[in-house]
């Protein structure tokens, strides 16, 4: 598979594709990526994790950035087993979250170093 990288902005989704942003628990979706996400993939108000329609939250406001790499781990996993999906991986909890690429980046660094996703 070859690898890309997400666009700056998403306005358009086919139908085997999936934006992946970052959120709170409380899944409330008022900014950023996951505004655009509830507003047009699918993401619900008040579901801050896993899929939702042709979005995938990952929680990135519940404390410092141990809290994140589970729900990273998490969505890795589910992305290894639905290899039938592209996901567009937005700078998860570097917009309001405020932590830095190289805070958040490491996390992800598996799927670049395998065929894991």
């Amino acid at each position: 598979m070859q690898k890309q990288f997400t666009p700056e902005k998403i306005t358009e989704l086919k139908e085997n594709e999936v934006l992946v942003f970052g959120s709170n628990l409380e899944g409330c979706h008022s900014g950023g990526a996951a505004k655009v996400a509830m507003e047009k993939f699918g993401a619900l108000w008040g579901q801050g994790v896993v899929l939702q329609g042709q979005s995938y939250a990952i929680p990135t406001m519940q404390g410092g950035t141990e809290t994140i790499k589970s729900y990273v781990d998490e969505f890795i996993n589910f992305a290894s087993n639905h290899k039938e999906l592209t996901f567009f991986v937005t700078r998860i909890g570097c917009g309001i979250a405020g932590f830095k690429d190289e805070e958040i980046a490491p996390f992800f660094k598996k799927t670049l170093d395998s065929s894991c996703v």
